[in-house]
Parts: C-alpha cells; sequence; structure tokens
C-alpha cells in the first residue's frame, strides 16, 4: 500500500520540461566548458564564395605540384607494396619516411637521428601531443604576441594560460621573455615552455636573425626554459637560404615540429616532432593512445615523392611563387592603403601583418568587409586576449596576383568607409572580455 502511495505521488509530480539546447552539459568534462566557436569562422561560409577575394586562408596553392606523376607513383605503391602501406604501421611512425625527414631537417642544420622523429598527423597534433605531456590545468605557456590561432587553440584545449611576450621586427624579444619567466616563477606560476615560429611567422611573417635565435636560445638555458619551435615555412625563403633552427643550437632544450603541409600538400596531414630521447618515449605513448598509429599511406606516398622527385626544387618553385605573390600585395598596398595604415614586410613565408589607421576595428569592420567582397582574418584570432582589435592579417599564398590586387583595392575602399563611418559617429573599440582558458576552434581556411 506505501508503495502503491508513493508510485501516485511520484506521477503526480509534473514531467521536467528542459529547454536547453544542450542536454549533457552536465556529462562534459570541464575543459570541455571553455569550447567556443569563433565568431570570424561563421563569416567565411560567405567569403568562399568565388565573388569574394578571399584574403583570409592559410591554404597552400599547390597546383603546380605534378600531380599526374605523383598520381603514377602511388599507383605503384598500391600495385608493389599496397597491402603494408594500407596496414597498421609504427606509434613512431614508419624509419623509411623518418630517415628522408632528417635529411629535410638537415637543410636548417639539425643534425639528428630518424630514432629522434615521431610522426604526427600533421603538426597541428604534434602540438597538441607536446602540450598533454607537458602541461596540466593552470600550467602558463608563453607565445609571441600575436601567435598562431592554432596553438592557442590547443593550449586553451589543455587548460593552459598563454602569457604573451613582445615581439618587434625580428620576432620575439629574448629579453622580454627572461622578464616574463622571472615575474611568473616568482608569482608561484609554473612556466611549461616558450612557443615560438622563429622564420616567416604566422601571422606576422617576421623572421627571426641568427643572432636572435642564439639570444633566445642563451634566455631559454639561462632560466631553464623548454622550447617549442613550430617552423612549417622554414623552407619557404623568397631570398636567401634557410636559416639555422633553434633545434640545432640546442637539441636538449628545443623541441622542434615540421610538416610537410606547406612544402608538399596538406591532404596527406603528414607532421613530425623531433624531440629529446625522454620526451620521444613519451609522445610515442601518447600517439599510441590517440591513434595506434599516425597515417601509414600518407608515409609511403611522401616517402615515394621524397625518393623519386626534385623535392628541393619543388620548393624553391614554390617559394618562387609565393614571392611573385608577395609583391603583387605589397605593391597593391602602396597603392590603394589610406594614410595611417601600415603593414610587415615578409622575406617569406605566406602572411602580411597590417595595422589598421587609429580607431578602427578589425573585427567589427569583417562583416562589411565581406560586403564589399574581400575577406581577411582579423588580429584578434591571435590573441589569448582582448589585444588585435586594430591588425589585420592577409594571406598572399592561395589567390593569384591579379585576384590578391583585385582585393587589396576592395580592402582600401573598405577601410576608407570604415573611416567615414568613424569620423561621423565617433564609434569606439569595445573591449572584448579575455580568452584564458576558452578554446577558439579555427577553420582550416583561418589557419
Amino acid at each position: 500500500m506505501k508503495v502503491r502511495q508513493a508510485i501516485r505521488v511520484a506521477d503526480s509530480q509534473p514531467s521536467r520540461r528542459d529547454t536547453r539546447l544542450d542536454k549533457y552539459v552536465e556529462q562534459y568534462a570541464a575543459r570541455a566548458s571553455g569550447f567556443q566557436v569563433s565568431a570570424v569562422r561563421a563569416l567565411f561560409a560567405v567569403a568562399n564564395r568565388p565573388e569574394v577575394v578571399s584574403l583570409a586562408g592559410g591554404m597552400p596553392n599547390i597546383a603546380d605540384l605534378p600531380q599526374f606523376e605523383i598520381g603514377a607513383t602511388i599507383s605503384k605503391l598500391i600495385a608493389e607494396r599496397g597491402a603494408q602501406a594500407m596496414q597498421y604501421g609504427s606509434g613512431q611512425g614508419e624509419i623509411f619516411i623518418r630517415e628522408k625527414i632528417v635529411e629535410v631537417m638537415a637543410a636548417e642544420a639539425i643534425c639528428a637521428n630518424a630514432d629522434d622523429v615521431v610522426i604526427t598527423c600533421g603538426s597541428q597534433q604534434g602540438l597538441d601531443l607536446v602540450s598533454r605531456i607537458f602541461c596540466d590545468p593552470g600550467d602558463v605557456v608563453l607565445a609571441e604576441a600575436p601567435s598562431y590561432v592554432g596553438a592557442l587553440s590547443i593550449f586553451g584545449a589543455n587548460q593552459c594560460e598563454v602569457v604573451h611576450v613582445e615581439t618587434d621586427e625580428l620576432g620575439i624579444v629574448p629579453d622580454a621573455v627572461r622578464q616574463a619567466v622571472t615575474t611568473l616563477r616568482a608569482a608561484g606560476r609554473k612556466v611549461k615552455f616558450c612557443y615560438t615560429i622563429p622564420t616567416f611567422q604566422n601571422p606576422t611573417g617576421s623572421c627571426q636573425s641568427v643572432q636572435r635565435r642564439q639570444e633566445l636560445i642563451a634566455v631559454a638555458q639561462e632560466v631553464d626554459l623548454l622550447v617549442l619551435e613550430d617552423n612549417p615555412y622554414g623552407l619557404l625563403g623568397f631570398d636567401r637560404e634557410p636559416l639555422v633552427a633553434l633545434r640545432a643550437m640546442d637539441s636538449e632544450r628545443v623541441i622542434y615540429l615540421g610538416s610537410f603541409s606547406k612544402t608538399f600538400a596538406p591532404g596527406f596531414r603528414v607532421g613530425w616532432v623531433c624531440a629529446p630521447h625522454a620526451v620521444r618515449e613519451k609522445l610515442v605513448l601518447l600517439q599510441e593512445a590517440a591513434t595506434l598509429c599516425p597515417p601509414v599511406f600518407s608515409q609511403f606516398a611522401i616517402a615515394e615523392y621524397l625518393e623519386n622527385f626534385d623535392w628541393r626544387a619543388q620548393i624553391r618553385a614554390f617559394a618562387d611563387m609565393y614571392r611573385e605573390r608577395r609583391d603583387a600585395m605589397l605593391q597593391a598596398l602602396v597603392e590603394h592603403m589610406p594614410p595611417g595604415t601600415t603593414w610587415t614586410h615578409p622575406s617569406g613565408g605566406f602572411y602580411v601583418w597590417l595595422t589598421l589607421p587609429d580607431g578602427l576595428d578589425s573585427q567589427a569592420m569583417l562583416p562589411r568587409a565581406v560586403s564589399a567582397r574581400v575577406a581577411y582574418t582579423p588580429g584578434t584570432a591571435f590573441y589569448a586576449d582582448e589585444r588585435g582589435c586594430e591588425n589585420i592579417r592577409l594571406s598572399f599564398c592561395y589567390p593569384t596576383p591579379a585576384r590578391i590586387i583585385e582585393g587589396v583595392k576592395r580592402l582600401g575602399e573598405a577601410i576608407r568607409s570604415e573611416q567615414e563611418t568613424h569620423a561621423i559617429f565617433r564609434t569606439e573599440r569595445t573591449a572584448r572580455p579575455g580568452r584564458h582558458g576558452a578554446v577558439i576552434n579555427p577553420a582550416p581556411d583561418i589557419n
């Protein structure tokens, strides 16, 4: 009888009507609470329309690859070694591609062994694996100001706090690194590593001189700091031979990230980490836990390319093509930007970093620029805090020179229109909340 009464009471209670869009919210891990979709990302569905000139994306132009010959090589690979190439492989990556990677890194004076290399699904996964190995929630990662948006996303996903370090035309300032480490440690904070893109940095295009690299390594040794060197653009210099990598200056303190996405093709998703022995062992264990093994077929395909094609000449051809596009962009900026606009002059890589005239906000202006049929990436994407409102990253890697010139012309018109609006209404930049701990997931087009 008591049981029946209890049932009747329960039945009489109104059923819960949950109005939340996400019914799983109570089950997520704490780290998922910071995941955010970039507002910029949503705009690129419109920006990718053919009538819009996109100067936003970091997609390499691979049209000049010998695609027919590469296709024939891959067909031969399947016919002769398909059973092996399409099977599971080593968690560290196949030995033959690791040996080829050692040859590639030698162009930047890195002396390494194939055993030092761990293959990853692009250098993006390498960033994630290194961060997961070293970082606990609340740890600090030092990064250039500004820094690569994909790295900021990973550090946020691993619940790190990014502290930006001062940069100049030569990249990260070593004295600022020293000061940041000293101040943070005095406050009881754990600084796990300094993340840097020393060569043709994303987003600014800056390149550290050999002296600047030596100074950075000296500071890292002085304060006992690990350096994470991300180097996807190092071989894509326009006017010089490749510079000596940080890894070549200190093989025990520098972890090196490399990728074939910019020097061959991004669709294969093959990158690597070159790390000290103890770190390498943990990378392999974590890679096996995450994926069992990196993509074996892609490793075979790229190894065949490196073995049978003149990859050095192909990289030089890429660099010549990107130089032509860089020159078109710089000349168009001179012709079409209003007074008060400044920009960097990169000697390699993919990007120009532009500073708007006083009072303008790159993120607020973006929808109107897209309406004017030109797209860019606002500078706010490259900071872990509210900075970057006055900056724009322009990419010259993918559009043709003619499209670049037209895109810059449209951008100049959009900036002038924004200046007129600002002069009439005296609009002010809106302060945005900091993003420490937030994970802003960029689309590949934004990277």
